[in-house]
């Protein structure tokens, strides 16, 4: 399914570069492509009549979740039709994306692959963050003017949700490097994609996102410490910290610093944040049920706001309120019923952490996790397309389960020629 591996990377990038994927047309080319891809599945399946379907354990509150959005809109419990069909067509493309990775990545030798192409993606859009900061003329990508303001780095509108993509590609090349899955020759190319994000993080002067990943890193070290993990290429994770510092350091702490202060004082203030909160509560309250609509908040929350200042509030800088506010009680208990199934079967994979390729697997997903939990208290990151997808793309990776690499596969081949020249030698 070389095509459906293609396929998923390409319209990852894509979301990605295209300003994360939050307007209109880009969102657009999305359901199309995700689409196509499951088209090509389907067709490949009903040709063959061999392939076996793998399902993912995330697939049942997802399903659950688009029921609620297919509720809203039969018997028109929503604030918009609208805002509630377009919302819902990308909770199909999440959908379809769950299906499709244990089609495409089934297998180990698959997922080293894709594992590759995250490095490689977090990487290169945070140096394109650093230099686009170092030279920032008011545009994104030097040429387009941002007509609603923002604080940009890298590809993002909002600095805020760069840091959301760091946090999620961070542990993937950071939990092999900890746990010493990689190889000698490869230790410097890794531990550079893993030194760029957390670069980049630091320069982009995210307050939710410097504290997401302290998070991160809190769970690493704990999970090993729990699993008596005793590897000693733990100490790498403190001296790519440190390198990260002296980094930011060198190309302009105090302009990083700067950077911080400016946008505190111009972006949302805490009062207002709290504000925003209260006021969603109270339109959950409101709508206990079925909730307001699925992306509808933008439009039934004018006149529940408290704090007026003379903004549009779009989101609540709170994905769990907002998901409330928009799906009532059920969405609530489809949302936890999602993670709780994200944790439960994430830490069964860590049985043979340390031992396991499959383990360090479960590990980078379970980390990019809880860092983007815990920032959706203070942002919505799962609201940015790009953001939802590498989320999920995670959540698999944490409970994936593969099936071994089969006989006649050119990597079993490989691993077989391998073991008998250790046995001769």
């Amino acid at each position: 399914m070389n095509a459906l591996r293609v396929g998923i990377c390409v319209l990852l990038t894509f979301s990605v570069l295209a300003f994360g994927a939050v307007e209109e047309w880009s969102q657009a080319v999305l359901e199309v492509g995700f689409a196509l891809l499951l088209v090509i599945w389907a067709v490949r399946v009903y040709v063959w009549r061999r392939e076996q379907i793998f399902l993912s354990p995330l697939m049942l509150p997802m399903m659950a979740f688009g029921a609620i959005a297919i509720v809203q809109l039969v018997f028109h419990k929503t604030a918009s039709m609208y805002a509630t069909r377009m919302q819902f067509q990308l909770v199909i493309v999440y959908g379809i994306l769950l299906l499709l990775l244990p089609q495409a990545f089934y297998r180990m030798s698959h997922w080293r692959g894709l594992l590759w192409f995250l490095m490689c993606l977090g990487f290169f859009v945070s140096v394109f963050g650093i230099l686009q900061q170092l030279t920032f003329n008011g545009k994104l990508y030097w040429v387009r003017e941002m007509r609603y303001g923002g604080y940009p780095f890298g590809p993002y509108v909002n600095r805020n949700h760069f840091a959301g993509f760091a946090e999620l590609l961070i542990p993937v090349s950071l939990v092999p490097l900890v746990l010493g899955k990689v190889r000698k020759e490869r230790l410097f190319l890794v531990s550079l994609f893993a030194l760029a994000p957390i670069v980049a993080l630091f320069l982009s002067a995210s307050r939710g996102g410097l504290v997401s990943f302290l998070v991160e890193l809190l769970v690493l070290f704990a999970l090993l410490f729990i699993r008596k993990v005793q590897s000693k290429h733990m100490l790498a994770g403190g001296i790519l910290i440190l390198a990260a510092i002296l980094a930011v350091s060198w190309i302009g702490f105090q302009q990083a610093l700067q950077r911080f202060s400016n946008a505190s004082a111009s972006e949302v203030t805490s009062g207002k944040r709290a504000s925003m909160r209260l006021d969603t509560w109270h339109i959950f309250l409101d709508h206990p049920y079925l909730g307001s609509g699925l992306g509808t908040l933008e439009m039934v929350f004018p006149p529940y706001e408290t704090h007026y200042d003379a903004k549009i509030v779009n989101h609540t800088h709170n994905d769990y309120l907002e998901a409330l506010a928009e799906t009532g009680v059920p969405g609530g208990l489809i949302c936890l019923w999602f993670i709780a199934i994200l944790f439960l079967e994430s830490i069964r994979g860590l049985r043979d952490l340390g031992r396991s390729f499959g383990g360090a697997l479960h590990l980078t997903g379970l980390v990019g996790c809880c860092g983007i939990l815990v920032h959706s208290l203070v942002d919505f990151n799962l609201h940015i397309p790009s953001n939802a997808l590498l989320f999920f793309l995670s959540a698999h990776l944490a409970t994936v389960r593969w099936q071994p690499d089969s006989p006649g596969t050119a990597e079993a081949v490989a691993s077989r020629i391998r073991k008998r020249k250790q046995e001769v030698t």
